[in-house]
């Protein structure tokens, strides 16, 4: 069962309260990271890898801090380090890996302050280590709860919508009509949303009931 805000808003206190004045890259960094995703209820030997090698522009190769394939990429510097440096850094590893693995979100710390970057929403949020029970909820990507924009003009948001209309007009022509069929649709969109952005858990519970356990004709 997933933690509630709350419970992470508390563990996120006394994960700062264990860890201030830290500020060791080489001896710390994995120590740091298990128990800044134990904060969330996550293992993070689940997601991600530490020193994941990457080869660099040229023959040069580099070690990703922290890489989760698809959403996140660390990297971790002693404290008081320049952390525009480390954005460099980390930036530095995108051409050397594969589209499918590009990170949405990007962090950056020296173990006391924390940089966060949100490439899809062109967001950025900068906080200190005490400061971390006040931001949790700005990685709700660990739990598998994401910020999504969605445009009107998104060539799949408008298949979706086409898709919903003929939905609409099958289950109306049957005999299905008014009220009943209008507050289907709206709740079929939702748990279409929900099982997309992670409110629903697990994630694509409602994708698997609609493939594995509805009947076809």
């Amino acid at each position: 069962m997933r933690l509630s805000w709350n419970e992470i808003r508390s563990r996120a206190a006394e994960f700062a309260r264990k860890w201030e004045g830290a500020g060791y890259e080489k001896g710390e960094t994995q120590l740091f990271y298990r128990d800044f995703f134990d904060v969330f209820g996550m293992s993070v030997r689940r997601v991600a890898t530490f020193e994941e090698p990457v080869k660099l522009l040229g023959e040069k190769r580099g070690f990703i801090d922290l890489f989760w394939k698809g959403v996140l990429l660390v990297e971790q510097k002693s404290a008081g380090r320049d952390l525009g440096k480390a954005k460099t850094q980390a930036l530095s590893y995108f051409p050397g890996l594969k589209d499918t693995d590009l990170p949405r979100y990007i962090l950056l710390s020296d173990f006391q302050t924390f940089e966060l970057y949100d490439l899809d929403e062109d967001e950025q949020v900068s906080f200190a280590l005490e400061d971390l029970p006040a931001h949790v909820e700005k990685f709700g990507f660990i739990l598998g709860v994401q910020k999504r924009s969605f445009k009107d003009q998104d060539p799949v948001n408008i298949e979706a919508a086409e898709r919903v209309g003929k939905l609409h007009d099958a289950l109306e022509a049957s005999g299905y009509k008014g009220h009943d069929l209008e507050q289907f649709l709206v709740r079929i969109v939702f748990c279409l949303f929900a099982d997309d952005t992670g409110i629903f858990e697990p994630r694509d519970i409602f994708l698997d009931l609609l493939e594995n356990a509805t009947p076809r004709r």
